[in-house]
C-alpha cells in the first residue's frame, strides 16, 4: 500500500496530508448530533485512511472532494447514519458558500437583517457624514473625532433604551432576557446598560452564566493545531440549561456548575441560585438565539436582543465595510488586552467564529424582539493605529500558506480598509461610558 503525503485542495495548491483533519471533522460531526467519542473518531479515520493508502498509487495524490466521498461512505457503512448526515449537510453549505463566491454573489453579513433596520441606520450615517471612509476622513481632518464619538454614543444609547421599553411593557410575561449576538458585537456592555434601565422600572436581571456550562475541554473538537473549537452550541450541555431554567422559574433553588477554563474541567461548587418575582433571568451568550439552548420555555416568556455591529459605511472601492472585519478587530485588541493573546492567535482562529456563526446564530436573527446596532464608525480610525503593522505583516506571511488561505484573505482585506483610514492614536475623546471601551480598556463597566 501506498503511503499518503499529500493532498489537493480545491483551489490546486497542494498540502502535507494530515490524518488529525480526517478525525476532526468526523469528531465534529459526532459532537453536532451529541456524540463525545472521540476514539471512535479516530478509528474511523484510520479506516478512511486505509482506504486512501489502497486506492491511490505512490504517483497520485487524492484530493479533499474524493476524501470527503470516502469519509461520507465509511461513516455510513460503519453504520453512524446521524454523524453522516451532519457531515454531509455541513459539507453542502460549505460547498453553496464557495459557490456563491465564485459567481460574485454578496457576501454581505448578515443577510436576516431587516432592511428598515438598516435603513435607518444607513440615513443616519449620511445625516452624520460618515456614510464612507472618505467623508469620514474629512472629518477627522477637520479635528470633528470628538463629535463622531459623542454623535455615535448617543444614536447607540437610544438604541438601547428602546429595547429597554420593550421589555418593560412585557414585564407581567418576561422571565428570561436573551442578550445574543456575535462574537465581539457589544453584549457585555450593552447588558450592562439594559440592566441600569431595567433598574429604574424595579426589574433585576439575574444573570445564568452558560459558560459555567461547558462540556469538559478534553471532548471538545479541536484542529490539528489544537485549537478548540468553544465557538459551537454543541460545546454547552443543552438539556442541563433547560432543566436549571425550568426550575428557576418555577421558583426553584438551582445548584449552578462552575467551568475552570484553566484545568478545562467543570466543576460543582455548590453554589446555589434563586430569582424572585421581580427578577428577570439573563443569558449572554453567543448562542442565545439557538433554539434548543431554551427549547424548554415559552416564547412568551422571553424577550430575545440581537447586537450586530451593522456599521453601514463603504470603504475601499465602493463595497460596504464588512461587519465581521469589525469584530476581528475588537477580538484582537480585547484578546490581547485581557489575555495576552497574539492577534495572530485570533486571526487564525476567526474562521471556527465565523463558521459558527453563519450556522448557529444568523439564521435566527430574525426570531430576535429587537435588534441593536453596536457599531461606531469611529473604532476604525482608533484600530487604524493599533493594527495596522499587524495586519501588513500577516499579508506578507500568509500569501504564498495554502493552509492559511482564511487568515490570508481577511488580512488582506482588513488591511486595504485600515491603511485607506487616518489613524487616531489618542482616544481620550472616547468615554468611558462607550462599548468600544469593552474592547479598547478603560469601560465604567464591570465587564467580568
Amino acid at each position: 500500500m501506498a503511503e499518503i503525503t499529500h493532498v489537493v485542495k480545491r483551489t490546486g495548491a497542494v498540502v502535507p496530508y494530515n490524518r488529525d483533519r480526517i478525525t476532526n471533522a468526523i469528531y465534529r460531526a459526532a459532537v453536532a448530533v451529541g456524540g463525545r467519542d472521540r476514539s471512535t473518531a479516530e478509528k474511523l479515520s484510520a479506516q478512511v485512511e486505509n482506504i486512501l493508502m489502497q486506492t491511490y498509487p505512490e504517483d497520485q495524490m487524492p484530493t479533499v472532494e474524493e476524501i470527503q466521498d470516502i469519509v461520507e461512505k465509511t461513516l455510513i457503512e460503519d453504520g453512524h447514519a446521524q454523524t453522516a448526515k451532519a457531515y454531509i449537510l455541513y459539507r453542502q453549505e460549505r460547498a453553496i458558500r464557495r459557490r456563491r463566491r465564485v459567481q460574485g454573489e454578496s457576501q454581505r453579513d448578515p443577510e436576516n437583517i431587516p432592511y428598515r433596520k438598516l435603513w435607518e441606520i444607513l440615513n443616519w450615517a449620511v445625516d452624520h457624514s460618515v456614510h464612507n471612509i472618505y467623508r469620514l476622513n474629512e472629518r477627522i481632518a477637520r479635528g470633528e473625532f470628538a463629535d463622531i464619538v459623542h454623535e455615535s454614543d448617543i444614536a447607540y444609547e437610544k438604541d438601547v433604551a428602546r429595547a429597554a421599553e420593550l421589555v418593560k411593557h412585557r414585564r407581567d410575561q418576561v422571565r428570561i432576557a436573551i442578550i445574543a449576538g456575535p462574537s465581539s458585537s457589544g453584549k457585555t456592555t450593552t447588558t450592562a446598560k439594559l440592566a441600569d434601565h431595567l433598574k429604574e422600572a424595579g426589574l433585576n436581571l439575574v444573570a445564568l452564566n452558560v459558560d459555567n456550562y461547558f462540556f469538559d475541554l478534553e471532548v471538545h473538537p479541536r484542529d490539528e493545531y489544537g485549537d478548540y473549537d468553544f465557538e459551537t452550541p454543541q460545546a454547552l450541555d443543552l438539556p442541563l440549561i433547560n432543566e436549571h431554567l425550568q426550575r428557576l422559574i418555577a421558583g426553584e433553588e438551582v445548584c449552578v456548575p462552575y467551568y475552570n477554563f484553566k484545568t478545562g474541567k467543570r466543576e460543582d461548587r455548590g453554589e446555589t441560585m434563586q430569582i424572585g418575582p421581580n427578577d428577570v433571568i439573563l443569558i449572554d451568550s453567543l448562542h442565545g438565539l439557538y433554539a434548543e439552548m431554551t427549547q424548554a420555555i415559552p416564547d412568551e416568556q422571553k424577550f430575545k436582543l440581537y447586537i450586530e455591529t451593522l456599521l453601514q459605511m463603504r470603504g475601499p472601492n465602493n463595497t460596504y465595510i464588512r461587519f465581521t472585519d469589525l469584530r476581528l478587530m475588537r477580538r484582537m485588541v480585547r484578546d490581547a488586552r485581557e489575555r495576552a493573546y497574539d492577534p495572530r492567535q485570533t486571526l487564525e482562529h476567526w474562521h471556527y467564529v465565523r463558521s459558527s456563526e453563519l450556522r448557529h446564530i444568523i439564521p435566527y436573527v430574525n426570531t430576535t424582539d429587537y435588534i441593536v446596532n453596536g457599531a461606531t464608525p469611529y473604532e476604525l480610525p482608533i484600530m487604524r493605529a493599533r493594527l495596522y503593522p499587524h495586519f501588513a505583516q500577516w499579508v506578507k506571511e500568509y500569501q504564498d500558506d495554502a493552509n492559511r488561505v482564511d487568515a490570508y484573505l481577511r488580512a488582506e482585506r482588513v488591511l486595504n480598509l485600515l491603511q485607506a483610514i487616518i489613524p487616531v492614536e489618542d482616544d481620550s475623546d472616547i468615554p468611558p461610558t462607550s462599548h468600544i471601551r469593552e474592547f479598547i480598556g478603560g469601560s465604567a463597566y464591570s465587564l467580568h
